[in-house]
Order: C-alpha cells, then sequence, then structure tokens
C-alpha cells in the first residue's frame, strides 16, 4: 500500500494537508474543547502482537499481463503482475480474461492459482456458464494474497508511468469500475468480507516536514483522476474537533476487506456452484500440457516470475504485524510513515516510510520482528494520547 492509496485519491498527499495555522494554547480557565467526534484507541502494545507476515507482491512496470499464448494444444490466458492492487483490480481483471478464455470457444477451462486473481477469475468464469478447476499449489489462508493489507488501493505500484501503453490508462479504468460494482455487492453480507472505513492522515508538525525523507526514484504510475466520481473526498479537520494528539488531520473513507472472511466467502461460492480445488504443483509451462481443459488461466501472481521465468515481475516486499483485533475499532490511521488499519481479523500495522519505493525489488520474505516492534511502539504515541 502506498501514501497516495492509503486514503482513496492522489490528492491526498501531506503537502496539500492544509494551510498554515497559528498556534492554539488553552489556559487553564479554558480547557479544550471536546473533538467532535471520539474513536476507541487501539492498544498498541508489543504484547498484543500475535503474528507477523509478509508478502512480496509481483509489480510489472508495463502493468499487468493480461495476454494470450500457446504453449503446445494448450491456450493460456495470463492473469498476473498487478503490484498492489491484485485484490483492488480482480474481479475486473477477471471479466478481462473471461472474454478472452471464453472466445476459443472452450467451456471446460482450468484456472492456475486459488489466491486474489485465481479465485476471483475462476467465478467469474463459472458466472459465465463455464465449467472450472483450479489446480493450485496452495489455497486460502496460505497464499501470499492472504497477507495483503486489505484495502482498496487500485493503483498501487500498478505500473510506470514511462513503461505503460497508450490503452492501458482506459483499460485500468475499465477494471476498476468493474471491481468497485462487485464490490458493492459485498457491503452488508454476514462476516462483513467488505466494508467501508474511515481513514486518517495525522502530523505533528507541518505536512511538508512529515512527508517520508527519501523520495520515489521511479515515477508510478496513477491514475485517480479517472474515477473521481466514485471515490470520496478527503476531509481537513479543525484543530481541537478530533481526538487525535497531532496537530493535523485529514479524514477519507475507504473500502476495507476483511480478508479472511472475503476469502472465506469466495471459496465457499466457487465451491457451492461446482468447482473443484485440486492440490498440484507446475515447474514449468510444459507441465500444462497434461491437463486436460485445453484452455488455461496462468493466474499465479508472483510465482509466475519462476513458472514463467519472466523477468519482468519485480517483487515489493511488504511486512504487517498483526494486533489482536478490537471489537469497537474499524478505521485507520497513518502516522509517520506507518500505515495501520482496522480489520475484522486483526489491526495491520505495515511501515510504508520510504513511500511507493519501500520494499521494492527486495524478495525477502523472512519476517524482521525487530522492524514490527518498532513500528508498534511509534503509532503507540498517537493512542496513548487520544482524547476519549
Amino acid at each position: 500500500m502506498n501514501r497516495r492509496a492509503f486514503l482513496g485519491t492522489g490528492a491526498l498527499a501531506l503537502s496539500s494537508c492544509v494551510s498554515a495555522r497559528k498556534t492554539v494554547i488553552n489556559s487553564p480557565a479554558q480547557p479544550a474543547p471536546a473533538p467532535s467526534f471520539r474513536l476507541t484507541p487501539i492498544r498498541a502494545e508489543v504484547d498484543r502482537l500475535f503474528r507477523i507476515t509478509v508478502c512480496v507482491r509481483p509489480f510489472r512496470a508495463a502493468g499487468p499481463r493480461l495476454d494470450v499464448e500457446k504453449v503446445g494444444e494448450k491456450t493460456v490466458v495470463h492473469n498476473y503482475g498487478h503490484g498492489g492492487s491484485g485484490w483492488s483490480l480482480s474481479w475486473g481483471s477477471a471479466r478481462v480474461v473471461t472474454e478472452k478464455a471464453l472466445a476459443t470457444g472452450e467451456r471446460d477451462i482450468a484456472v492456475i492459482g486459488c489466491g486474489a486473481l485465481g479465485i476471483t477469475a475462476a467465478i467469474t468464469l463459472q458466472r459465465a456458464g463455464a465449467k472450472v478447476i483450479i489446480y493450485a499449489k496452495d489455497r486460502p489462508p496460505d497464499v501470499r494474497s492472504s497477507r495483503a493489507t486489505g484495502s482498496w488501493t487500485p493503483d498501487s505500484r500498478i505500473a510506470l508511468t514511462n513503461a505503460i501503453s497508450a490503452d492501458f490508462p482506459a483499460l485500468w479504468e475499465r477494471m476498476c469500475r468493474d471491481s468497485w460494482h462487485m464490490y458493492e455487492s459485498f457491503l452488508g453480507l454476514p462476516g462483513n468480507p467488505v466494508e467501508w472505513t474511515d481513514r486518517y492522515m495525522l502530523s505533528d508538525g507541518s505536512p511538508a516536514a512529515s512527508r517520508p525523507s527519501s523520495v520515489d526514484e521511479l515515477d508510478f504510475a496513477h491514475f485517480q483522476d479517472r474515477i473521481r466520481d466514485i471515490t470520496p473526498r478527503s476531509l481537513e479537520l479543525a484543530v481541537g474537533t478530533h481526538p487525535f494528539p497531532t496537530r493535523y488531520a485529514r479524514r477519507n473513507s475507504g473500502l476495507t476487506f476483511n480478508i479472511a472472511a472475503y476469502q472465506h466467502r469466495l471459496v465457499s461460492d466457487f465451491l457451492l456452484e461446482g468447482g473443484r480445488i485440486e492440490r498440484r504443483e507446475f515447474q514449468s509451462p510444459s507441465d500444462l500440457t497434461a491437463l486436460p481443459q485445453r484452455t488455461i488461466l496462468n493466474c499465479t501472481g508472483y510465482g509466475a516470475r519462476a513458472l514463467w521465468n519472466d523477468n519482468s515481475i519485480v517483487p515489493v516486499r511488504g511486512q504487517i504485524a498483526w494486533l489482536i483485533p478490537q471489537a469497537d475499532v474499524h478505521y485507520g490511521v497513518m502516522y509517520k510513515g506507518i500505515y495501520v488499519l482496522g480489520r475484522r481479523d486483526g489491526i495491520v500495522v505495515q511501515d510504508g516510510g520510504s513511500g511507493e519505493m519501500e520494499g521494492y525489488d527486495v524478495d525477502n520474505e523472512t519476517p524482521d520482528r525487530a522492524a514490527a516492534e518498532a513500528n508498534v511502539r511509534t503509532i503507540a504515541e498517537v493512542f496513548r494520547n487520544m482524547r476519549t
């Protein structure tokens, strides 16, 4: 997840948060005004850290691979390389590759991979009348997609501006809007697989001073201007109206994926419609020739780098420290480059201090306990002094 996407729009960079203000000092006889709303503080304590996960996201400078390739007598439709936007664009991407798969005339189709892209593609194929089997080494919750932040970030490390084709922005918008429409249908379902939550961008000093010290070295593409009509606007919160101890705050609303409940729902839906998941590991494209299906969707995410020898995939490491969930905490915070998101299945604490270059070209999936604890202690500053 990147700084711009955390609050839902590219216009939310800290440098544009607020204009300078005079400091307001309250005398003992004039107590600080009560905040206009209250939030339950997050218990940011190291002893509540119950797991640490690392996910390697598959970034491609040209954007996701969605083309068609022949492997012997098989037709392979690729669906991987979505960077930090896998969950966010999954349904729209599934629609694109479903159209290409069905164009072969086949209705018995294999899907390789059971992560965000694989399971949504399989369900989309089913709804179009296809018989589908998923072949995968792992299934939820053991796939990399299970370790995602769980926030709507449709253009997070999706491509580089100077590497995309002229028609990619329009394709991205189509995938984004199709996905958004599908997510609307999950709102309000039992278990809250998808829900709206508020997020707050906080700063102690001037907004410009709170930006990460290292600037992005690559020109990542951002297309939020194309979906202004479906993207909530951010709101500057006046001093004294919010419960946070920081000087500056902005609020925005965004979609949150409670991934444990969401994945369970997707897998159940797929199986209820007659789908089947078969454990199988592939070492090279030639292994696909052993499958009975003639049309195959390759939804292997970062695994496609090795399986397809695709060196255009760049790993982007992301680590999450998980705090025990709190029943009344359903909001997010960004403070000192650290992202916090209260989900039903845990409170996510993720370091993004280097902006979009955080974890770029790093494929190490070993958890860093010291870094996780340091991040928890940093965000504890905010919640320890919240007004309740």
